[in-house]
């Protein structure tokens, strides 16, 4: 092609006999030929494992007040498959997770060096408290003084009664405990451990179930306590696992592993979801390739690429997945709420899991900022039978006597997945719903999560050679995307805020049993999911009711049924703010409709502040820093009627919507995003505009902030957190 331009040129001047055209034409011919060489770099750079191809442009670029080329770039690489081709009406974008306007703020981490703390004298195995040989072998006899940590509230821990000495051998009294041991020649080890401890009441709510589903055999008698074992290799004691509560499975012919009996309707799996703060699909995929890599070639995992936030958050994200419901459709459980409570009596998913002879647990590693204690009043009585909780209040008042991100002599993200590790070692026969979601490493800026990768594949690699994972569905996942950072104000940062990494890992037995359940997942993992299809999944686990069809007219689809191509993010619940496969049409910042929807913006941030107008100052716009518009189709409109009168039909709870009461008005959105004074706040707001009278209206579910506030809210934090965002404190500043 190239060729036949130049001879082209070649004639052009014969004919015109004009050295200027020539030099102009060939200078196009340069200028094309670079970009389609850019632009071939570019393919070859992309993810190639994702299905969509690239024709429809899809997103618009920030403002040039704002933007840079790179952000140019990404408006022109962001694409979307054909629908005509595909016939899917939501089609999410085709990022690259390495695209330039990403990599210039990555950076390498190092991994965590916890190389000079003293090593650890004391470690736990299946509940049992041991001294290590190496610590007897360098200091001589040790002896220690042993304080179990119990839970006194959501918000505090406290001591238990000290046991001084704690020998060797010993059975502990909790799961949390301190220590402080002194050796015979005076050096000293103090130190906070977490571990699993032998739990009577757990186990006796167990034997109880099992012995109510099962009219015979009759049940086994209790489990020993842990005790050691002295006939082991090498003369060191060691544990003897406790008898589970449930008669070993037997094996199958078919595939070799052991499965348990069939009880009720269930799909007699273990659940195992661990998952990290402000991960996106592409940052997974950037930092923990590694992990990416085992989960998915050696066991076989799924990845949802069509997943989609509901809302801003991790209670946005989190709520629905546990309970099935958004946070306003919930009893009041916020702070500085009239009527707020504890969050004990929202229908927990653990709970249905409990219910069934499930042990549960969950973990948080960053207590200072819960998700359920943060802003909200957090739970009055311990919500699952094993809770980190209680570890991480007392532990993070330590953490400035450790080297950085260390407790003691192991990484603090080691130390959260042994926990885990802890709880398959103790709980092996027995049907498990954990929970862990860890932060620290990834809450303020993702970066550092890279230094965990290693440990995280040795992490899965351990639980798949011990068996575990062969009665367990194992679900790696996120909450969002980065929502804060520099990553955030570029026009690919804003879709990877909306669409966090979600994936599932079946038992190979199970592709063989249920086949049909592995191809909808397989077939759903390029539809349009959200974390509503996860607890209808988590449902649908505990009551099978078999594959088919998904109904669309229901929020949340179990994803073992084929979720439709039609489905849309109306369907789905998820409005156009939070919706990534929505086509926006940039709008020149000086149209009348744009300054209408900044005023309205502004407006409805300042009256959210009203009510501390003495402590928090009045905003005003400083600079508008992008504008677009999506207009509604008749389809739309078609089916949010839909919807609305199925959840009427339900009887579903839709006081949170103002247009159920009222037929649905015609409607145009904008979206704008605009830094304000003082604080610099940088805010993403998107704005309903009725066409037939004009008014503008906004949602507090539809405002992002999208820069740090620090500590400009430290005035209100605490008495009205949910105004945090928003706030800038006259007094502190």
């Amino acid at each position: 092609m190239k060729t036949s331009i130049i001879r082209l040129v070649a004639r052009n001047c014969r004919h015109s006999r004009s050295i200027t055209s020539a030099l102009l034409a060939l200078s196009v011919v340069v200028v094309l030929s670079l970009m389609l060489l850019l632009h071939a770099v570019h393919l070859l750079h992309s993810d190639r494992m994702n299905l969509h191809g690239s024709e429809t442009l899809h997103v618009f670029p920030t403002s040039a007040s704002e933007g840079t080329f790179l952000d140019r770039w990404v408006d022109r690489d962001i694409t979307l498959t054909d629908r005509n081709l595909s016939g899917q009406k939501c089609l999410h974008p085709h990022l690259d997770p390495h695209h330039p306007s990403i990599m210039q703020f990555y950076n390498k981490e190092p991994a965590v060096d916890c190389s000079s703390a003293m090593a650890d004298w004391v470690y736990v195995t299946n509940g049992t408290f041991r001294i290590s040989r190496r610590a007897r072998r360098l200091y001589g006899k040790i002896t220690c003084e042993y304080a179990p940590m119990v839970r006194g509230s959501d918000f505090s821990a406290r001591h238990a009664p000290h046991v001084k000495p704690m020998l060797d051998g010993s059975a502990l009294q909790s799961d949390f405990f301190k220590v402080a041991c002194v050796s015979g020649g005076g050096q000293r080890y103090m130190n906070i451990h977490s571990a699993v401890a032998w739990n009577p009441a757990v186990w006796a709510r167990l034997r109880r179930i099992q012995h109510s589903a099962a009219s015979s055999p009759p049940p086994p008698p209790p489990p020993p306590r842990p005790h050691l074992d002295r006939s082991r290799s090498g003369g060191d004691p060691g544990p003897r696992h406790p008898r589970s509560v449930f008669v070993p499975p037997p094996v199958s012919p078919e595939h070799g592993e052991r499965t348990r009996p069939h009880t009720f309707n269930s799909l007699n799996l273990s659940v195992f979801m661990f998952g990290f703060d402000s991960l996106s699909r592409m940052a997974w995929m950037r930092l923990l390739p590694r992990t990416r890599d085992y989960y998915l070639k050696a066991l076989g995992g799924i990845e949802l690429s069509g997943y989609n936030i509901v809302g801003d958050g991790t209670p946005a994200a989190l709520l629905p997945i546990l309970t099935g419901k958004m946070e306003e459709e919930l009893p009041e459980a916020r702070r500085g709420f009239e009527g707020a409570s504890a969050v004990d009596n929202h229908p927990w998913i653990w709970r249905n899991f409990s219910h069934r002879g499930y042990v549960t647990a969950h973990a948080e590693d960053m207590a200072s900022v819960g998700t359920f204690q943060y802003r909200m009043l957090g739970f009055k009585d311990q919500p699952t039978d094993h809770n980190m909780r209680t570890f991480y209040l007392a532990a993070e008042r330590m953490y400035r006597h450790n080297p950085p991100l260390c407790l003691g002599s192991r990484p603090r993200h080691v130390n959260f997945m042994n926990w885990f590790r802890d709880l398959f070692d103790m709980y092996r026969d027995v049907p498990k719903f954990f929970f862990g979601f860890h932060s620290e490493m990834s809450h303020d800026f993702n970066n550092k999560v890279q230094a965990l990768d290693d440990d995280l594949v040795a992490f899965l690699k351990g639980l798949e050679e011990k068996g575990h994972l062969n009665s367990t569905l194992l679900i790696l996942m996120a909450d969002h995307g980065a929502r804060y950072n520099y990553i955030r104000a570029t026009a690919q940062g804003k879709l990877e805020e909306r669409m966090p990494y979600f994936s599932f890992r079946f038992p190979p037995w199970f592709k063989k049993v249920h086949p049909e359940i592995v191809r909808n997942m397989e077939i759903n993992s390029n539809r349009l999911t959200t974390p509503f299809d996860i607890h209808e999944t988590f449902l649908d686990l505990l009551n099978y009711t078999g594959t088919g069809m998904a109904d669309t007219r229901r929020r949340g689809l179990s994803l073992f049924k084929e979720v439709p191509k039609e489905r849309t993010c109306s369907h789905a619940g998820i409005t156009p703010h939070w919706c990534a496969c929505l086509e926006w049409q940039r709008v020149n910042q000086s149209d009348a409709f744009v300054v209408q929807a900044v005023q309205s913006a502004i407006s409805a941030i300042n009256q959210f502040t009203d009510v501390v107008r003495k402590e928090c100052a009045e905003l005003t716009v400083s600079e508008v820093t992008h504008s677009a518009r999506y207009m509604p189709n008749v389809e739309d409109i078609s089916v949010e009627k839909k919807q609305l009168t199925y959840r009427q039909s339900q009887q579903v709870d839709t006081s949170s919507t103002t247009e159920d009461s009222q037929p649905l008005p015609a409607v145009e959105l904008y979206q704008v995003s605009f830094k304000t004074q003082p604080g610099r706040g940088h805010f993403e707001v998107t704005c309903s505009r009725d066409v037939t009278s004009g008014a503008f209206s906004v949602s507090a579910k539809d405002i992002s902030r999208i820069n740090k506030y620090g500590t400009q809210p430290k005035c209100i934090q605490d008495k009205m957190p949910h105004l945090r965002p928003y706030c800038y404190c006259l007094r502190v500043h």
